[in-house]
């Protein structure tokens, strides 16, 4: 069976699977997908018209939702016209698995189960949160355009930026951009079953929490933002855009299980990301910068303890599906939340500086198999035990994958010793050409 929407572009009886139809204002034919494989529910099918980011022309997109028995529930996008769209959208609900079979659990399920957390989510995620007056704030690290001594500190500041070399500002530039684009994360959670604050006024644990995390957040970006303003080493206009349209871009999943997860994992890799710049620009002689990234990085600890003890709260209350999502997770491997940034010209962007950020040591895949095997220890994923079938397969693959990370990680090294050092340029630093020798500390 198909259905569309009440919002599409044509009437549902011109639809049937493998109908062919016209689109209004189009002389091109289009298809909708065939009837899904054996096993699999077909929730929903929709045909929309969509447009292309470097053209104004519209094409036609078969949105298909789809629940199998032994996967996550998704939805699968797919121009009609068997070419590619820009992004792929997917919202993963639950399955449990039990005694009479796998089932899929309802949002109105996650809602109530939430709820449910509400006292628990008071006492134990609110306490992570400082009191404005005990809080730093960036001005307390960057001179001060009031006091007499402002252009002398101005001049020092700059004087010790003149240490650090290109590849280090990409770093520090991409990890400025990860937390300028803060809007996003927090629409992001406040877009999740369960969490979600509509009205942006609620007192409830959850919307405390998220506006709570999102002020202590908000002075990562800003901070990072002057410091790198001031140093005048940067292509200020160039990192504004790519923060521009790192904000405008499209987010998808409103799964808590999921986001929570998410949250967890990336609040550790920006400690990790955050801790290392700090030992790199003390390594250059800049520790004014060095207790900047630091500092940072000590709020990204505590947040993390937070989302942490949050996932764990999960596993022992669902286990199952908890233990299902974190597969999926990292089955569409965990990403920074940048991995999205544009600049307006360069569209490997996040490539090339997760290239940089490798090579230099500030955040590598070691780190991430690290993270990883961190995330299975402090929730006990390799002993649980009484798990349905499929949350048993979801176990298998999340404790082998560090091991297969690391596996990966070796042959890169091992082609990086052999090869000569690879060249990349950005518009953070004037399109600049790096050539990755490995010269900065690791």
């Amino acid at each position: 069976m198909a259905m569309l929407s009440s919002d599409s572009l044509v009437s549902a009886s011109h639809v049937t699977n493998g109908t062919k139809m016209m689109l209004p204002g189009s002389s091109a034919r289009y298809r909708l997908l065939a009837s899904p494989p054996n096993n699999v529910i077909m929730l929903e099918q929709r045909c929309s018209l969509m447009s292309c980011r470097d053209s104004n022309i519209a094409r036609a997109m078969v949105t298909t939702t789809i629940c199998s028995p032994t996967d996550m529930t998704y939805e699968r996008q797919e121009m009609a016209d068997g070419s590619s769209p820009a992004k792929t959208k997917e919202f993963a609900n639950i399955i449990v698995g039990g005694k009479s079979g796998p089932e899929v659990k309802r949002r109105q399920e996650i809602i109530e189960l939430f709820e449910s957390l509400q006292g628990w989510a008071q006492e134990n995620l609110l306490p992570y949160l400082k009191p404005v007056d005990k809080c730093w704030q960036p001005q307390d690290f960057l001179p001060d355009p009031t006091g007499e001594g402002f252009e002398e500190e101005l001049r020092e500041l700059r004087r010790r930026s003149r240490e650090l070399p290109p590849e280090y500002l990409v770093c520090l530039v991409g990890d400025m951009i990860t937390e300028e684009a803060l809007p996003t994360y927090q629409c992001f959670l406040n877009s999740m079953e369960g969490v979600r604050d509509e009205t942006g006024n609620s007192d409830a644990p959850w919307a405390r929490w998220i506006r709570g995390w999102t002020a202590e957040e908000n002075r990562h970006g800003d901070l990072l933002h002057n410091y790198l303003y001031l140093s005048g080493r940067v292509d200020m206009r160039s990192v504004q855009k790519t923060i521009h349209y790192l904000i405008a871009e499209r987010k998808i999943d409103d799964n808590p299980y999921l986001g929570f997860i998410y949250a967890s994992f990336q609040e550790r890799a920006t400690f990790i990301s955050h801790g290392n710049t700090a030992a790199q620009a003390k390594y250059y002689g800049d520790m004014n910068l060095a207790k900047i990234c630091g500092t940072i990085a000590s709020d990204e600890r505590r947040h993390e303890k937070a989302y942490h003890k949050l996932v764990e709260k999960l596993f022992e209350m669902d286990p199952n599906a908890t233990m299902v999502c974190l597969e999926d997770m990292m089955r569409k491997r965990i990403t920074m939340p940048a991995r999205l940034m544009y600049d307006g010209c360069d569209d490997n962007l996040y490539e090339k500086f997760s290239l940089v950020a490798q090579r230099t040591g500030v955040y590598t895949s070691k780190d991430y198999a690290d993270i990883l095997e961190h995330l299975i220890k402090r929730w006990n994923v390799d002993k649980l035990a009484g798990l349905s079938s499929r949350a048993q397969q979801a176990q298998d693959y999340v404790c082998n994958l560090a091991g297969r990370i690391r596996r990966v990680e070796e042959r890169i090294q091992g082609q990086q010793q052999k090869g000569p050092g690879m060249a990349v340029a950005f518009s953070w630093i004037f399109n600049k050409q790096l050539n990755l020798d490995d010269r900065l500390p690791r």
